[in-house]
């Protein structure tokens, strides 16, 4: 058998591994492994620039993967996590606490100090969530 299939079928086994034991660690260190099997069919290098090959694309792979990971943001699956940055009409405020809309529900809020009082009706942004209470400050 030769060295690039060698390195292919590690790479499958690998990412046959990662579907049945699913943790989005194996499947970068096959691709890596599948990577190699394709720089060695290409290049016909030796075994000591293959174990370097598939070193650096298991880092390559595996910094790539770590990137995706952290890119998404967690969120609590609570009504709260999807309020912020959405429209709220102000239903009355007296000072600086009062009700608002947002979309068919109404919610306690607050604006900032430097905000002054909104009107009735005005249009404001979800700037974030204080426990059940939305911190607001107008559009604009």
């Amino acid at each position: 058998m030769s060295d690039w299939t060698i390195w292919m079928v590690a790479g499958l086994v690998l990412l046959m591994l990662e579907i049945h034991t699913p943790g989005a660690f194996m499947m970068w260190l096959g691709l890596a492994a599948c990577g190699t099997g394709l720089v060695v069919l290409a290049s016909g290098i030796g075994f000591e620039l293959q174990v370097v090959t598939v070193g650096v694309l298991a880092a390559i792979s595996l910094a790539i993967g770590l990137r995706f990971r952290h890119r998404r943001p967690a969120r609590l699956n609570t009504q709260q996590a999807g309020l912020a940055g959405r429209s709220a009409t102000a239903l009355m405020f007296h000072g600086r606490e009062g009700r608002v809309r947002v979309g068919d529900s109404d919610w306690a809020a607050r604006v900032p100090p430097d905000v002054p009082e909104p009107a009735s009706g005005s249009r404001l942004r979800v700037e974030g969530v204080d426990g059940t209470v939305l911190i607001v400050r107008p559009e604009g």
